[in-house]
């Protein structure tokens, strides 16, 4: 018979597959190592584990203790499977900006999460760094695991990423391009693959929003490279121990619309359902076409599975609010149809202005059209209302008629996108479009930038 002893003996061994319609007019092979047939659906189990087996080895993690972790998702996701089959229990401490989809998984599989603000610094007591690190020294008999500075990390993927690549490809690896978090996959496999042969060439996938490029190629650490970005999985505000700088040979960044855009192409191109740092490697893939030659293997590594993004990445909704779908609106009905299954907030005359406030608060809107039957009488904008508002603390209790600005135009459902953007401006800031037996739909400012990205 054959079997495995328990669900860990089944990391490793993932599969090496061909991209092809989206590796058109790349003038080079390109292979995808695919870590999502992983019992964690990830990378990350690899060296999840091989952390543990450290940490018992060096005696720091005893018999029903604890393991603390700051982490974005897959890596606890490891952890837990590890967790599970030895007998530790698990405190995970995510960013907010994580899905919910990983912070349900890692529910289910035991772990008890913390969630912790993204937009944050790094040595701030709120970040998911110092939480994590503060949960464990006030936890008895834990272990703050550290996948950013444990070097058992790099060490997983120098002893098994790195020969299954070199091994699945007869040697005949050029370029191997990841993207970079806690630096574990790139320096690990990086370091092994450059041991088999030094002309092979290490890139990796950075984001706008972190500093690992400037850094790399500068040896400047610029604080005025960090802010909030949208993509997740790679990038970082820090230097973790785990990235061996000298290992790769260059950093290519990708924009967070381009990685999420070509995620859902993974999908739908090349059946490959995986997650926001795959997308951001194959368009990073795509930038550094005129690298490759006829003659090169391109290993590019897919992180973790597409079921963690389905209510982001995935979702139409998420993505549009973004900016991040090219829907291609040519007229302003196309764009108010985005509306339809809502209603229209509206605004009658004798209701008062903190009926107004109410409802911009509870559907999270800017502007409010004052109607009689079918006909805008007049219309509310939050500036104007906050205004006047500072001016007399009573206005609360007034009617709409008193504070109301001019009527919002009602526009034709055939009105040029061009046409609407020039109608909305300061003073005008949202319109009516007049959707015949549908009724009429209100566009802001928002919509007409979203649709022009």
């Amino acid at each position: 018979m054959k079997f495995y002893n328990n669900i860990l003996e089944t990391i490793g061994n993932t599969p090496l597959v061909r991209i092809n319609k989206l590796a058109e007019g790349i003038d080079a092979l390109i292979l995808a190592k695919v870590e999502t047939t992983n019992p964690g659906n990830s990378v990350k189990d690899r060296m999840a584990v091989q952390m543990i087996e450290d940490a018992e080895a060096e005696g720091l993690l005893k018999a029903g203790g604890t393991i603390v972790e700051g982490t974005r998702g897959n890596t606890v996701m490891g952890l837990a499977l590890g967790c599970i089959i030895k007998g530790y229990k698990l405190i995970c401490v995510l960013p907010d900006k994580q899905s919910k989809e990983k912070m349900d998984i890692l529910r289910a599989v035991g772990a008890e999460v913390v969630v912790t603000p993204t937009a944050v610094e790094p040595d701030d007591p709120r970040s998911y760094y110092s939480v994590a690190k503060r949960l464990a020294k006030e936890t008895p008999n834990a272990l703050y695991i550290d996948q950013y500075n444990n070097l058992s990390n790099r060490k997983a993927h120098y002893l098994q990423t790195g020969p299954e690549i070199w091994e699945q490809t007869d040697g005949k690896i050029t370029h191997f391009v990841v993207g970079v978090g806690t630096g574990g996959t790139i320096s690990g496999v990086g370091r092994y693959l450059k041991e088999q042969n030094p002309d092979i060439k290490i890139w990796g996938i950075d984001t706008y929003g972190s500093v690992f490029k400037k850094y790399h190629e500068t040896g400047i650490f610029d604080e005025s490279e960090i802010y909030p970005y949208i993509t997740e999985g790679i990038g970082e505000d820090i230097l973790p121990k785990n990235v061996d700088f000298g290992i790769i040979d260059g950093f290519e960044k990708v924009a967070d619309k381009e990685a999420a855009i070509m995620t859902r192409r993974l999908a739908r191109e090349e059946g490959i359902f995986v997650g926001n740092s795959a997308g951001s490697a194959m368009q990073g893939i795509l930038q550094l076409k005129d690298k490759f030659g006829p003659d090169d293997v391109v290993v590019v590594l897919f992180h973790d599975h597409g079921s963690r993004y389905v209510g982001k990445i995935f979702n139409d909704d998420w993505m549009r609010d973004r900016g991040f779908l090219d829907e291609g609106y040519t007229q302003a009905g196309e764009l108010a149809a985005n509306h339809t299954d809502k209603p229209l907030i509206k605004l009658a005359r004798r209701e008062l202005v903190s009926h107004a406030v109410a409802k911009m608060k509870k559907f999270n809107i800017s502007q409010i059209p004052v109607m009689e039957g079918t006909e805008c009488v007049g219309s509310i904008d939050d500036s104007q209302l906050f205004q006047l508002m500072c001016e007399d603390p009573n206005l609360i209790n007034k009617s709409i008629e008193e504070v109301m600005q001019d009527p919002m135009p009602i526009i034709p459902a055939t009105t040029p996108i061009a046409e609407l953007a020039r109608i909305i401006s300061r003073a005008t800031p949202a319109v009516l479009v007049d959707l015949g037996d549908k009724g009429m739909h209100i566009i802001t400012r928002h919509d007409v930038i979203s649709a022009m990205q």
